[in-house]
């Protein structure tokens, strides 16, 4: 059994970009609505809408493509920490991603915030994952 909130909802989001599905269905956590919320304000995905099934509550979130394709918006998502290795990082250390057009997601004293706004308020925290 997985007890990872995080990575189950991330590689659910990865599998779907993978597939080019509409819609997924994620477990709710705390974690888990914070980094959609980011993912969402940052425009990585289209919309996220709350559902309920039997008193548990998922997010339904909304993938974003372009073209007649359906390229992806992200070109990937990964987990960085994990249960058995957690990776911190001082607000000097956190990475910028592709050099600033993806987003690393510290969870900080602040709540979950990105790293540029991390960086700006001089706070580190755990690297989750990162999105570009």
């Amino acid at each position: 059994m997985n007890n990872d909130a995080i990575s189950v909802a991330v590689n659910a989001i990865r599998n779907a970009n993978t597939r080019r599905k509409a819609t997924i269905r994620i477990p709710a956590t705390k974690m888990t609505r914070s980094i959609v919320q980011i993912s969402l304000e940052e425009g990585f995905i289209r919309s996220v809408a709350e559902h309920k099934e039997s008193r548990k509550e998922f997010p339904d979130v909304s993938l974003k493509y372009f073209g007649k394709k359906r390229e992806p918006y992200f070109a990937a998502i990964r987990c960085i920490s994990k249960p058995g290795l957690r990776i911190y990082s001082d607000c000097r250390d956190i990475p910028k991603i592709l050099g600033g057009m993806g987003i690393a997601i510290p969870p900080t004293s602040y709540g979950l915030v990105t790293d540029r706004e991390a960086r700006q308020r001089k706070i580190g925290g755990e690297l989750p994952c990162h999105i570009w």
